[in-house]
Protein backbone atom coordinates (compact mmCIF):
# COMPACT_ATOMS: atom_id res chain seq x y z
CA UNK A 1 0.00 0.00 0.00
CA UNK A 2 2.64 2.41 0.81
CA UNK A 3 4.28 1.80 -2.52
CA UNK A 4 1.10 3.09 -4.32
CA UNK A 5 0.61 5.98 -2.13
CA UNK A 6 4.14 7.25 -3.12
CA UNK A 7 3.29 6.34 -6.69
CA UNK A 8 0.29 8.28 -6.80
CA UNK A 9 2.31 11.24 -4.70
CA UNK A 10 4.33 11.69 -7.28
CA UNK A 11 1.92 11.20 -10.16
CA UNK A 12 -0.04 14.42 -9.09
CA UNK A 13 3.39 16.37 -8.19
CA UNK A 14 3.55 15.76 -12.03
CA UNK A 15 0.29 16.60 -12.66
CA UNK A 16 0.08 19.41 -11.21
CA UNK A 17 3.42 20.17 -12.78
CA UNK A 18 5.61 20.44 -9.37
CA UNK A 19 8.03 18.16 -11.04
CA UNK A 20 8.42 17.14 -14.80
CA UNK A 21 8.39 13.40 -15.63
CA UNK A 22 11.85 13.11 -15.29
CA UNK A 23 12.32 13.98 -12.05
CA UNK A 24 9.98 11.06 -11.05
CA UNK A 25 13.08 8.70 -9.73
CA UNK A 26 15.29 11.63 -7.90
CA UNK A 27 11.86 12.25 -6.03
CA UNK A 28 10.76 8.67 -5.22
CA UNK A 29 14.19 8.40 -3.66
CA UNK A 30 13.85 11.22 -1.41
CA UNK A 31 10.33 10.07 -0.11
CA UNK A 32 11.81 6.54 0.38
CA UNK A 33 14.74 7.88 2.34
CA UNK A 34 12.19 9.85 4.83
CA UNK A 35 10.45 6.96 5.29
CA UNK A 36 13.35 4.59 6.00
CA UNK A 37 12.67 2.57 3.08
CA UNK A 38 15.15 0.96 1.08
CA UNK A 39 13.68 -0.57 -1.94
CA UNK A 40 10.79 0.22 -4.45
CA UNK A 41 8.15 -2.12 -5.82
CA UNK A 42 6.48 -1.51 -8.76
CA UNK A 43 2.75 -0.86 -8.49
CA UNK A 44 -0.37 -1.56 -10.84
CA UNK A 45 -1.47 1.76 -11.57
CA UNK A 46 -4.58 0.57 -12.58
CA UNK A 47 -5.16 -0.63 -9.24
CA UNK A 48 -4.57 2.95 -7.46
CA UNK A 49 -7.33 4.87 -5.98
CA UNK A 50 -7.32 8.41 -6.72
CA UNK A 51 -6.70 10.60 -3.91
CA UNK A 52 -5.67 14.33 -4.19
CA UNK A 53 -2.12 15.39 -2.88
CA UNK A 54 -3.25 16.71 1.25
CA UNK A 55 -5.42 13.01 1.23
CA UNK A 56 -2.14 11.23 -0.11
CA UNK A 57 0.18 12.95 2.60
CA UNK A 58 -2.48 12.19 5.40
CA UNK A 59 -1.89 8.31 4.34
CA UNK A 60 1.95 8.55 4.38
CA UNK A 61 2.30 10.38 7.32
CA UNK A 62 -0.78 8.31 9.13
CA UNK A 63 2.14 5.01 7.95
CA UNK A 64 5.34 6.87 9.40
CA UNK A 65 3.47 7.10 12.25
CA UNK A 66 2.62 3.46 12.64
CA UNK A 67 5.97 2.20 11.74
CA UNK A 68 7.36 4.11 14.37
CA UNK A 69 9.38 6.41 11.98
CA UNK A 70 7.86 9.70 13.81
CA UNK A 71 5.77 9.81 16.99
CA UNK A 72 1.91 10.20 16.60
CA UNK A 73 2.28 13.91 17.56
CA UNK A 74 1.01 17.27 15.35
CA UNK A 75 3.79 19.32 15.19
CA UNK A 76 5.81 15.90 14.24
CA UNK A 77 3.20 15.35 11.43
CA UNK A 78 3.21 18.55 10.09
CA UNK A 79 7.32 18.76 9.96
CA UNK A 80 7.27 14.86 8.20
CA UNK A 81 4.29 16.36 5.66
CA UNK A 82 6.56 19.23 5.13
CA UNK A 83 9.41 17.33 4.42
CA UNK A 84 7.93 15.25 1.64
CA UNK A 85 6.39 18.24 -0.62
CA UNK A 86 9.88 19.84 -0.30
CA UNK A 87 11.03 16.50 -2.46
CA UNK A 88 9.06 18.14 -5.38
CA UNK A 89 9.79 21.71 -5.16
CA UNK A 90 12.85 23.33 -7.31
CA UNK A 91 15.10 26.06 -4.77
CA UNK A 92 14.00 29.53 -3.76
CA UNK A 93 16.60 30.53 -6.60
CA UNK A 94 15.05 28.72 -9.38
CA UNK A 95 11.37 29.50 -8.24
CA UNK A 96 12.16 33.33 -8.42
CA UNK A 97 13.42 32.58 -11.56
CA UNK A 98 10.55 31.46 -13.10
CA UNK A 99 8.02 34.01 -11.58
CA UNK A 100 10.63 36.58 -12.85
CA UNK A 101 10.56 34.77 -16.39
CA UNK A 102 6.74 35.28 -16.35
CA UNK A 103 6.59 38.45 -14.46
CA UNK A 104 8.19 40.08 -17.74
CA UNK A 105 5.21 38.49 -19.54
CA UNK A 106 2.78 38.73 -17.74
CA UNK A 107 2.36 40.00 -14.08
CA UNK A 108 -0.71 38.12 -13.59
CA UNK A 109 0.35 35.23 -14.91
CA UNK A 110 3.47 35.04 -12.31
CA UNK A 111 1.31 35.46 -9.42
CA UNK A 112 -0.89 33.24 -10.08
CA UNK A 113 2.82 30.40 -10.71
CA UNK A 114 3.47 31.33 -7.47
CA UNK A 115 -0.41 30.64 -5.72
CA UNK A 116 -0.84 27.25 -7.73
CA UNK A 117 2.78 26.61 -6.94
CA UNK A 118 1.96 27.47 -2.96
CA UNK A 119 -1.20 25.74 -3.11
CA UNK A 120 0.11 22.21 -4.74
CA UNK A 121 3.13 22.49 -2.12
CA UNK A 122 0.39 21.85 0.15
CA UNK A 123 2.06 24.96 1.60
CA UNK A 124 -1.58 26.86 1.66
CA UNK A 125 -3.42 24.58 3.61
CA UNK A 126 -6.80 24.34 0.81
CA UNK A 127 -7.45 21.13 2.97
CA UNK A 128 -8.05 22.71 5.80
CA UNK A 129 -9.11 25.95 4.31
CA UNK A 130 -11.74 24.51 2.93
CA UNK A 131 -13.47 23.83 6.56
CA UNK A 132 -13.90 26.80 7.16
CA UNK A 133 -17.75 28.62 7.11
CA UNK A 134 -17.98 31.55 4.93
CA UNK A 135 -20.96 33.97 3.58
CA UNK A 136 -21.73 37.40 2.83
CA UNK A 137 -24.41 39.82 4.67
CA UNK A 138 -25.51 42.50 2.98
CA UNK A 139 -25.24 46.02 4.23
CA UNK A 140 -25.93 49.68 3.21
CA UNK A 141 -22.47 49.25 3.06
CA UNK A 142 -22.04 46.83 0.97
CA UNK A 143 -21.80 42.76 1.23
CA UNK A 144 -19.60 41.59 4.39
CA UNK A 145 -17.71 38.60 4.13
CA UNK A 146 -17.86 36.61 7.48
CA UNK A 147 -15.26 33.61 7.73
CA UNK A 148 -15.89 31.41 11.06
CA UNK A 149 -12.60 30.13 10.79
CA UNK A 150 -12.27 26.39 10.99
CA UNK A 151 -9.16 25.62 9.25
CA UNK A 152 -6.45 25.83 11.98
CA UNK A 153 -6.48 22.17 14.03
CA UNK A 154 -6.01 22.17 17.69
CA UNK A 155 -3.48 20.41 18.85
CA UNK A 156 -3.55 17.79 21.18
CA UNK A 157 -2.49 17.59 25.14
CA UNK A 158 0.30 15.93 24.44
CA UNK A 159 1.95 18.36 22.01
CA UNK A 160 0.59 21.16 23.81
CA UNK A 161 2.65 19.81 26.91
CA UNK A 162 5.83 19.19 25.13
CA UNK A 163 6.10 22.28 23.29
CA UNK A 164 6.07 24.10 26.96
CA UNK A 165 8.51 21.64 28.02
CA UNK A 166 11.17 22.20 25.19
CA UNK A 167 13.95 24.79 25.26
CA UNK A 168 13.17 28.26 23.75
CA UNK A 169 15.28 29.15 20.61
CA UNK A 170 15.68 32.66 19.08
CA UNK A 171 15.63 31.09 15.13
CA UNK A 172 13.66 32.11 13.40
CA UNK A 173 13.80 35.13 15.06
CA UNK A 174 9.63 35.44 14.61
CA UNK A 175 6.85 33.48 12.50
CA UNK A 176 7.54 35.67 9.38
CA UNK A 177 11.34 36.39 9.77
CA UNK A 178 13.03 35.35 5.94
CA UNK A 179 14.52 32.28 8.09
CA UNK A 180 11.64 30.38 7.97
CA UNK A 181 12.42 29.37 3.85
CA UNK A 182 12.90 26.06 3.99
CA UNK A 183 12.83 25.85 7.86
CA UNK A 184 11.94 22.08 9.11
CA UNK A 185 9.93 23.67 12.09
CA UNK A 186 10.24 21.94 15.42
CA UNK A 187 7.66 21.84 18.51
CA UNK A 188 6.59 25.14 18.67
CA UNK A 189 7.51 26.38 15.52
CA UNK A 190 5.58 25.75 12.09
CA UNK A 191 6.80 23.47 9.68
CA UNK A 192 8.28 25.06 6.83
CA UNK A 193 10.76 22.90 4.52
CA UNK A 194 8.17 23.63 1.82
CA UNK A 195 8.30 27.29 2.17
CA UNK A 196 9.27 29.69 -0.27
CA UNK A 197 9.31 33.55 -0.76
CA UNK A 198 9.73 35.94 -3.89
CA UNK A 199 12.36 37.86 -3.48
CA UNK A 200 10.93 41.80 -4.23
CA UNK A 201 12.83 45.28 -4.43
CA UNK A 202 10.96 47.92 -2.57
CA UNK A 203 12.73 51.55 -2.50
CA UNK A 204 15.76 49.83 -3.11
CA UNK A 205 15.27 47.30 -0.26
CA UNK A 206 14.81 43.36 -0.28
CA UNK A 207 11.27 42.59 1.02
CA UNK A 208 9.48 39.26 0.54
CA UNK A 209 6.33 38.34 -0.85
CA UNK A 210 4.55 35.05 0.42
CA UNK A 211 1.18 33.79 0.64
CA UNK A 212 -0.39 33.11 4.00
CA UNK A 213 -0.80 29.21 4.97
CA UNK A 214 -4.44 29.56 6.07
CA UNK A 215 -5.79 32.19 3.12
CA UNK A 216 -8.85 34.04 3.70
CA UNK A 217 -9.59 34.85 0.68
CA UNK A 218 -8.33 35.01 -3.35
CA UNK A 219 -4.02 35.23 -3.17
CA UNK A 220 -3.87 36.52 0.57
CA UNK A 221 -0.45 37.22 0.39
CA UNK A 222 2.23 39.07 3.01
CA UNK A 223 4.85 41.19 1.78
CA UNK A 224 7.67 41.21 4.82
CA UNK A 225 10.80 43.22 5.37
CA UNK A 226 13.63 41.27 4.68
CA UNK A 227 14.99 43.06 8.45
CA UNK A 228 13.09 41.97 11.76
CA UNK A 229 12.14 45.51 12.91
CA UNK A 230 8.78 47.05 14.68
CA UNK A 231 5.85 47.32 12.31
CA UNK A 232 6.02 51.26 11.24
CA UNK A 233 3.20 53.44 9.22
CA UNK A 234 5.15 56.19 7.74
CA UNK A 235 5.36 58.41 4.79
CA UNK A 236 8.06 55.72 3.47
CA UNK A 237 5.29 52.94 4.20
CA UNK A 238 2.67 55.04 2.10
CA UNK A 239 5.46 55.53 -0.78
CA UNK A 240 6.30 51.43 -0.46
CA UNK A 241 2.58 50.02 -0.27
CA UNK A 242 2.22 52.38 -4.20
CA UNK A 243 5.47 50.98 -5.40
CA UNK A 244 3.84 47.49 -4.70
CA UNK A 245 1.01 48.23 -6.36
CA UNK A 246 2.90 49.43 -8.89
CA UNK A 247 4.85 46.44 -9.14
CA UNK A 248 1.66 44.54 -8.71
CA UNK A 249 -1.23 46.49 -10.13
CA UNK A 250 -3.60 43.38 -10.11
CA UNK A 251 -3.53 43.31 -5.89
CA UNK A 252 -4.04 45.55 -3.41
CA UNK A 253 -1.29 45.86 -0.58
CA UNK A 254 -1.90 47.45 3.16
CA UNK A 255 -0.41 47.50 6.21
CA UNK A 256 -2.13 46.48 10.15
CA UNK A 257 -1.74 49.79 12.20
CA UNK A 258 1.39 50.15 14.73
CA UNK A 259 -0.23 50.35 18.03
CA UNK A 260 -1.73 47.65 19.95
CA UNK A 261 -5.55 46.96 20.69
CA UNK A 262 -5.55 48.94 16.71
CA UNK A 263 -2.86 46.64 15.47
CA UNK A 264 -2.66 43.25 13.96
CA UNK A 265 -0.95 40.18 15.86
CA UNK A 266 2.13 40.47 14.94
CA UNK A 267 3.71 44.08 15.84
CA UNK A 268 7.56 42.68 15.82
CA UNK A 269 8.06 42.27 12.36
CA UNK A 270 7.15 45.45 9.79
CA UNK A 271 4.97 43.29 7.32
CA UNK A 272 2.03 44.01 5.01
CA UNK A 273 -0.72 42.08 3.53
CA UNK A 274 -2.38 42.18 -0.23
CA UNK A 275 -4.11 39.98 -2.39
CA UNK A 276 -5.96 39.67 -5.55
CA UNK A 277 -9.75 40.17 -4.11
CA UNK A 278 -11.67 43.73 -4.03
CA UNK A 279 -13.38 43.71 -0.31
CA UNK A 280 -16.86 45.77 0.58
CA UNK A 281 -14.42 48.86 1.71
CA UNK A 282 -12.60 48.94 -1.58
CA UNK A 283 -16.07 49.35 -3.06
CA UNK A 284 -17.64 51.77 -1.23
CA UNK A 285 -18.65 54.97 -2.77
CA UNK A 286 -17.85 58.54 -1.50
CA UNK A 287 -20.01 59.87 1.37
CA UNK A 288 -18.61 63.32 0.44
CA UNK A 289 -15.45 64.97 -1.14
CA UNK A 290 -13.22 67.99 -0.08
CA UNK A 291 -10.24 69.74 -1.39
CA UNK A 292 -6.33 69.92 0.37
CA UNK A 293 -4.45 73.24 -0.67
CA UNK A 294 -1.18 72.90 -1.73
CA UNK A 295 -2.71 69.31 -3.20
CA UNK A 296 -4.52 70.27 -6.30
CA UNK A 297 -3.47 66.74 -7.97
CA UNK A 298 -5.43 64.96 -5.65
CA UNK A 299 -8.76 64.14 -5.35
CA UNK A 300 -9.90 63.72 -1.62
CA UNK A 301 -13.14 61.96 0.28
CA UNK A 302 -14.61 60.47 2.90
CA UNK A 303 -15.69 57.25 2.16
CA UNK A 304 -19.05 55.88 2.58
CA UNK A 305 -18.25 53.42 5.13
CA UNK A 306 -18.56 52.52 9.39
CA UNK A 307 -15.14 53.02 9.84
CA UNK A 308 -13.80 56.16 9.61
CA UNK A 309 -11.76 56.72 5.91
CA UNK A 310 -10.27 59.11 3.94
CA UNK A 311 -9.71 58.15 0.04
CA UNK A 312 -6.80 60.02 -2.36
CA UNK A 313 -6.82 59.59 -6.00
CA UNK A 314 -3.92 60.63 -7.88
CA UNK A 315 -2.22 59.71 -11.59
CA UNK A 316 0.90 60.92 -9.11
CA UNK A 317 2.07 58.49 -6.59
CA UNK A 318 4.60 61.53 -5.23
CA UNK A 319 1.66 63.26 -4.78
CA UNK A 320 -0.80 60.93 -2.65
CA UNK A 321 2.53 60.15 -0.53
CA UNK A 322 2.65 63.71 0.25
CA UNK A 323 -1.21 64.56 0.81
CA UNK A 324 -1.38 61.15 3.24
CA UNK A 325 1.98 62.31 5.05
CA UNK A 326 -0.15 65.20 5.89
CA UNK A 327 -3.25 64.03 6.98
CA UNK A 328 -1.02 61.58 8.89
CA UNK A 329 0.77 64.16 10.75
CA UNK A 330 -1.98 66.11 11.77
CA UNK A 331 -4.25 62.99 13.08
CA UNK A 332 -1.28 61.46 15.36
CA UNK A 333 -1.42 65.10 17.13
CA UNK A 334 -5.42 65.41 17.01
CA UNK A 335 -7.98 65.58 19.63
CA UNK A 336 -11.42 66.05 19.82
CA UNK A 337 -12.23 65.50 23.75
CA UNK A 338 -15.81 65.72 22.72
CA UNK A 339 -15.81 62.31 20.81
CA UNK A 340 -13.01 60.82 23.24
CA UNK A 341 -10.56 61.36 20.90
CA UNK A 342 -6.85 62.16 22.81
CA UNK A 343 -3.99 62.01 20.31
CA UNK A 344 -1.78 61.52 23.43
CA UNK A 345 -1.88 60.25 27.06
CA UNK A 346 1.74 61.88 27.88
CA UNK A 347 4.38 60.57 25.73
CA UNK A 348 2.30 57.47 24.76
CA UNK A 349 0.43 58.19 21.21
CA UNK A 350 -2.92 56.73 20.53
CA UNK A 351 -3.58 58.16 16.81
CA UNK A 352 -2.35 55.80 14.32
CA UNK A 353 -3.79 54.91 10.52
CA UNK A 354 -4.40 51.32 9.04
CA UNK A 355 -3.13 52.72 4.97
CA UNK A 356 -4.33 50.75 2.02
CA UNK A 357 -3.19 51.36 -1.39
CA UNK A 358 -4.58 49.88 -5.16
CA UNK A 359 -4.47 51.17 -8.61
CA UNK A 360 -7.71 51.21 -10.89
CA UNK A 361 -6.65 51.27 -13.95
CA UNK A 362 -4.18 54.59 -14.14
CA UNK A 363 -4.94 56.16 -10.78
CA UNK A 364 -3.52 55.26 -7.83
CA UNK A 365 -5.81 54.98 -4.26
CA UNK A 366 -4.68 54.97 -0.15
CA UNK A 367 -7.41 54.79 1.81
CA UNK A 368 -5.95 55.82 5.03
CA UNK A 369 -8.23 54.45 8.29
CA UNK A 370 -8.38 56.58 11.66
CA UNK A 371 -7.50 54.42 14.53
CA UNK A 372 -6.94 55.26 18.22
CA UNK A 373 -6.30 52.78 20.72
CA UNK A 374 -7.36 54.41 23.87
CA UNK A 375 -8.93 52.69 26.69
CA UNK A 376 -11.50 53.98 29.69
CA UNK A 377 -13.17 52.45 32.65
CA UNK A 378 -15.98 51.31 30.55
CA UNK A 379 -14.56 50.08 27.92
CA UNK A 380 -11.04 48.58 29.19
CA UNK A 381 -9.83 46.79 26.02
CA UNK A 382 -10.43 50.08 23.96
CA UNK A 383 -12.79 52.71 23.42
CA UNK A 384 -12.47 52.11 19.79
CA UNK A 385 -12.65 48.57 20.00
CA UNK A 386 -15.33 46.03 19.41
CA UNK A 387 -17.98 46.90 22.77
CA UNK A 388 -18.71 44.50 25.71
CA UNK A 389 -21.82 43.44 23.61
CA UNK A 390 -20.21 42.31 20.78
CA UNK A 391 -17.63 40.53 22.48
CA UNK A 392 -19.34 36.87 22.43
CA UNK A 393 -19.04 37.09 18.36
CA UNK A 394 -15.66 39.06 17.97
CA UNK A 395 -13.70 40.49 20.78
CA UNK A 396 -10.15 40.44 19.02
CA UNK A 397 -8.37 42.80 17.55
CA UNK A 398 -9.61 44.71 13.88
CA UNK A 399 -7.00 44.59 11.98
CA UNK A 400 -6.45 45.52 8.06
CA UNK A 401 -8.84 42.44 6.84
CA UNK A 402 -11.71 43.22 9.31
CA UNK A 403 -11.25 46.91 8.76
CA UNK A 404 -11.76 46.18 4.54
CA UNK A 405 -14.96 44.07 5.85
CA UNK A 406 -14.10 40.49 6.49
CA UNK A 407 -14.50 39.34 9.64
CA UNK A 408 -12.63 36.21 11.08
CA UNK A 409 -14.53 34.74 13.80
CA UNK A 410 -13.51 31.81 16.61
CA UNK A 411 -14.50 28.48 15.71
CA UNK A 412 -16.60 27.77 18.85
CA UNK A 413 -19.28 29.78 16.94
CA UNK A 414 -19.79 26.83 14.59
CA UNK A 415 -21.82 24.95 17.60
CA UNK A 416 -22.55 27.92 19.82
CA UNK A 417 -24.94 29.05 16.59
CA UNK A 418 -26.11 25.22 15.93
CA UNK A 419 -27.45 25.57 19.96
CA UNK A 420 -29.03 29.51 19.61
CA UNK A 421 -30.93 28.49 16.52
CA UNK A 422 -32.04 25.65 18.62
CA UNK A 423 -33.18 28.21 21.00
CA UNK A 424 -35.17 30.17 18.61
CA UNK A 425 -36.46 27.30 17.67
CA UNK A 426 -37.98 26.48 21.09
CA UNK A 427 -36.10 23.03 21.14
CA UNK A 428 -33.86 21.91 23.56
CA UNK A 429 -30.67 24.01 23.66
CA UNK A 430 -27.62 24.36 25.62
CA UNK A 431 -26.64 28.35 24.42
CA UNK A 432 -23.79 29.47 26.01
CA UNK A 433 -24.20 32.18 28.88
CA UNK A 434 -22.46 34.70 26.64
CA UNK A 435 -25.23 34.13 23.86
CA UNK A 436 -28.11 34.46 26.12
CA UNK A 437 -29.02 37.51 26.15
CA UNK A 438 -28.95 37.79 22.38
CA UNK A 439 -30.80 34.27 21.53
CA UNK A 440 -33.35 35.65 24.08
CA UNK A 441 -33.87 38.74 21.60
CA UNK A 442 -34.03 36.66 18.53
CA UNK A 443 -36.35 34.21 19.58
CA UNK A 444 -38.58 37.30 20.64
CA UNK A 445 -38.16 38.06 16.92
CA UNK A 446 -38.40 35.33 15.22
CA UNK A 447 -40.29 32.30 17.06
CA UNK A 448 -42.89 33.11 15.12
CA UNK A 449 -41.96 32.34 11.73
CA UNK A 450 -39.08 29.85 12.99
CA UNK A 451 -40.71 26.54 11.57
CA UNK A 452 -41.36 28.72 8.13
CA UNK A 453 -37.64 30.52 7.37
CA UNK A 454 -34.66 29.48 7.38
CA UNK A 455 -33.61 29.94 10.77
CA UNK A 456 -29.63 29.20 10.21
CA UNK A 457 -29.76 31.71 7.54
CA UNK A 458 -31.73 34.09 9.91
CA UNK A 459 -28.40 33.82 13.03
CA UNK A 460 -26.10 33.86 10.02
CA UNK A 461 -27.09 37.57 8.87
CA UNK A 462 -27.53 38.21 12.32
CA UNK A 463 -24.25 37.61 13.14
CA UNK A 464 -23.16 39.77 10.48
CA UNK A 465 -25.20 42.96 11.94
CA UNK A 466 -22.91 42.63 14.78
CA UNK A 467 -19.95 42.40 12.75
CA UNK A 468 -21.07 45.48 11.49
CA UNK A 469 -21.58 46.83 14.93
CA UNK A 470 -17.84 45.98 15.67
CA UNK A 471 -16.78 48.07 12.69
CA UNK A 472 -18.93 50.97 14.04
CA UNK A 473 -17.12 50.59 17.10
CA UNK A 474 -13.70 50.86 15.91
CA UNK A 475 -14.75 54.20 14.24
CA UNK A 476 -13.10 56.93 15.76
CA UNK A 477 -15.56 59.37 13.70
CA UNK A 478 -19.63 58.02 14.73
CA UNK A 479 -21.88 58.20 11.79
CA UNK A 480 -24.48 60.29 13.25
CA UNK A 481 -24.64 63.64 13.67
CA UNK A 482 -21.69 64.53 16.07
CA UNK A 483 -19.04 62.15 14.53
CA UNK A 484 -19.87 64.02 10.93
CA UNK A 485 -19.61 67.06 12.99
CA UNK A 486 -16.59 65.69 14.50
CA UNK A 487 -15.27 64.34 11.35
CA UNK A 488 -15.72 67.72 9.25
CA UNK A 489 -13.99 69.31 12.00
CA UNK A 490 -11.00 67.40 11.67
CA UNK A 491 -10.85 67.61 7.59
CA UNK A 492 -11.12 71.55 8.07
CA UNK A 493 -7.77 71.56 10.50
CA UNK A 494 -6.00 69.92 7.40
Amino acid sequence: MIYQLIQQLINQAITTQLIERDDEIYARNQILSLLNLTEFKEVDLAEISQFDIPDLLDLIVDYACNQGVIEELFDEKEIFSSKIMNCFIARPSTVNQLFYEKYQQDRTAATEYFYELSKNSNYIQMKRIRKNIEYKTATEYGELDITINLSKPEKDPRSIALERSVQKTDYPTCLLCIENEGYAGRIGHPARSNHRMIRVNLLDQPWYLQYSPYVYYNEHCIVLSEKHTDMAVSATSFLRLLSFVEKFPHYFVGSNADLPIVGGSILSHDHYQGGNYQFAMAKAGDDWTFKMAGYPNVECSVVKWPMSVIRLRSHQVSALVEAGSHIFEQWKNYSDETLDILAKTGETPHNTVTPIARKNVDVFELDLVLRNNRTSDEHPLGIFHPHADVHHIKKENIGLIEVMGLAVLPARLKEELVEVEKYIRGLPSDVADYHLDWAESLKARYQEVANEVNVEGLVREEVGKKFLRVLEDAGVFKRNEAGAAGFQRFINAL
